[in-house]
């Protein structure tokens, strides 16, 4: 029998790959809650919880993945309720439809669950968010832990690739560089860079092996923002020049706070999913090696 799996968040940047990664092997049903961004995607908003159940029972699917949230971290600081309705109340109401249909549950989570003072976290350290995005992200792993007993929660870092319509980090440095703007990052802010399709792949590689629990599935390098950019515009053959390098507390734009070091100890995934979880130059060489057959929004 062919999996069916259901991406909720298909539009996304993370949802997109795991589309184009499995569109060959299983039935996949992508959903979208504003434009659709695949043939045959199904619009689901994933906070009412009818909507939901409509589409579940529609379409009866094997395995969930779970990527749909607001990932804003200052718009959640900003709009606290509209952050829990997407990222905690929507999780419930997936969390409860997988359990009715005995379907296994894959929920996106994010490094921000922890306050950054330890750095390159493992599964078994303590969650304590410092900004509102990284409370619903946890809020959201209780729902998944309480609800399914058949789940994966996967942590990444600051998840980067090429996207037709969505900038992220990567692509806005250069963006930025390519036309000449000078960038401030900040050398005392450390994560560890997630290539989308690589994390899409680790994912499959849970459904395949039946994995189970809590993985830390980022990149498999500790690195700040600052050493990031200037890796970006080696890769990409751009002007490091145009890179400033600042500290945390100058960097005025932020609303919310950030942890200063939420690097992800990787591990438990490399060693019980057996997949190859890239580090930054890696990531980069992937990503620069697909920039001409991928049509990314710069």
């Amino acid at each position: 029998m062919t999996l069916k799996i259901l991406i909720t968040g298909a539009s996304g940047l993370l949802g997109s790959k795991i589309v184009e990664l499995n569109k060959d092997r299983y039935e996949i049903i992508p959903t979208h809650s504003t434009q659709p961004f695949h043939p045959n995607s199904v619009k689901m908003d994933i906070i009412v919880g009818e909507n939901v159940l409509q589409v579940f029972n529609k379409f009866r699917p094997n395995v969930v993945i779970h990527t749909a949230a607001e990932t804003n971290v200052d718009r959640c600081e900003s709009y606290k309720n509209e952050a829990w309705k997407v990222n905690v109340e929507g999780t419930r109401n997936i969390a409860e439809a997988c359990k009715n249909a005995n379907a296994k549950l894959i929920f996106i989570s994010t490094d921000y669950i922890f306050n950054g003072e330890k750095g390159l976290y493992n599964e078994e350290d303590k969650p304590n968010p410092i900004n509102y995005y990284g409370l619903t992200k946890l809020k959201g792993e209780e729902i998944v832990r309480a609800h399914c007993e058949d789940y994966i929660i996967a942590r990444p870092s600051v998840l980067y690739g090429w996207h037709l319509k969505k900038t992220n980090y990567v692509t806005w440095v250069i963006n930025s560089l390519k036309q000449g703007k000078r960038i401030d990052v900040v050398e005392d802010h450390y994560n560890s860079p997630t290539l989308a399709d690589n994390l899409a792949e680790a994912v499959l590689r849970t459904i395949e092996t039946d994995a189970n629990g809590t993985y830390h599935i980022a990149g498999s390098e500790r690195i700040n923002r600052c050493d990031f950019a200037l890796k970006i515009a080696e890769a990409f053959k751009l002007d490091k020049t145009l890179i400033n390098s600042i500290k945390m507390e100058d960097l005025k734009v932020w609303i919310a706070k950030r942890p200063k070091d939420s690097s992800l100890s990787v591990d438990k995934a490399q060693k019980e999913l057996k997949v190859g979880l890239l580090n930054v130059k890696e990531g980069l060489v992937k990503m620069k090696k697909r920039e001409n057959s991928e049509k990314c929004h710069l």
